[in-house]
């Protein structure tokens, strides 16, 4: 049923001026006549108006006119007839074509869209593996950071003893160095005081050389007794340097194997820290990806669009039944 609003007279009325002006009846003409009217009504007031049309062609003219007019009407209402379907059938094989070509496009840009949309949800779900494997790989590092902090404090402290033990060793050697030095000034002392004292009993009567002989003899002891204790308090400094050096040797040892494990932790790390670059730069490749996917996304909407925009500015064709 037709609406209320344009009438079927005033749809007739702008059918015979298009006619009049020579151009073939359509819903989008019509409409531009009128001005107003929606594309359904004036096509059901077209519809109705082509089916009078088809019932009242076949009607006989008038018999009163005179037989020699009622011919040449005639022949001008047939030559009319065919020229008025000849038009109809190319508008309406026109409006099919464009019909046509309308509905593909339709299809073309939903078939597009549903692409992109397949594409987009499949980008959405690879970002959020993505994520979530930078994020393991950023626990993963900020727990070799702090194993890697704890190594260094461990490091710094042995360096700590290794320079208190150094510190050690010199004082050691410092009281080493002294207590020779002391002791060959006490050798020297002596032996100049009895150099003074041999002096002075030669100097002396001559019945006085048995006793400084004897006093020489002591002397000699003395000074066997004082090079042997020298000895003994030399041996047992080499002894206690012995001992510390061996300490140190053991210490040397264990800071060595504390530095290879600290190295191999390094290693480690370094090659933790390369992983984690690695991984860093395929998040960002796959970012540059996403970001690259993104844009066309934006740019296939873009296009869907002015497809709907330019769509919907087309004038739609007559529904032809």
């Amino acid at each position: 049923m037709a609406r209320n609003g344009v009438q079927y007279e005033d749809v007739q009325r702008a059918i015979e001026s298009l006619i009049q002006r020579g151009d073939a009846p359509s819903v989008q003409r019509i409409r531009e006549v009128l001005g107003t009217g929606s594309f359904t009504t004036i096509s059901d007031h077209l519809r109705e108006w082509r089916s009078r049309r088809d019932e009242n062609r076949d009607t006989p003219l008038p018999q009163a006119v005179p037989e020699r007019l009622h011919e040449a009407l005639a022949g001008l209402w047939q030559q009319a007839q065919e020229e008025a379907t000849s038009a109809l059938s190319f508008y309406r094989q026109q409006s099919d074509e464009q019909v046509e070509e309308a509905q593909e496009q339709t299809r073309q840009a939903q078939r597009r869209v549903e692409d992109t949309e397949q594409r987009l949800e499949a980008l959405g779900e690879r970002l959020d593996s993505t994520a979530a494997r930078l994020e393991e790989k950023t626990s993963a590092l900020a727990r070799l950071e702090s194993e890697a902090a704890q190594l260094r404090n461990q490091l710094e402290e042995r360096d700590a003893r290794l320079a208190m033990r150094d510190k050690q060793i010199s004082a050691l050697s410092e009281e080493r160095d002294r207590t020779e030095r002391e002791h060959h000034q006490a050798l020297e002392s002596r032996d100049q005081a009895h150099k003074r004292r041999l002096a002075q009993e030669e100097s002396r009567h001559e019945s006085a050389e048995n006793r400084l002989m004897q006093l020489l003899d002591g002397a000699r002891n003395e000074k066997q007794d004082l090079e042997k204790q020298s000895r003994r308090r030399q041996e047992q400094f080499d002894e206690r340097i012995e001992k510390m050096t061996a300490q140190i040797e053991e210490q040397r040892r264990l800071l060595q194997e504390e530095e290879r494990k600290v190295r191999d932790l390094g290693q480690q790390s370094r090659h933790h820290e390369k992983a984690l670059q690695e991984s860093r730069a395929r998040e960002e490749q796959h970012s540059r990806t996403l970001g690259e996917r993104e844009q066309e996304l934006t740019r296939l909407r873009t296009e869907v669009r002015v497809l709907q925009e330019r769509l919907s500015k087309a004038p739609m064709p007559p529904f032809v039944y």
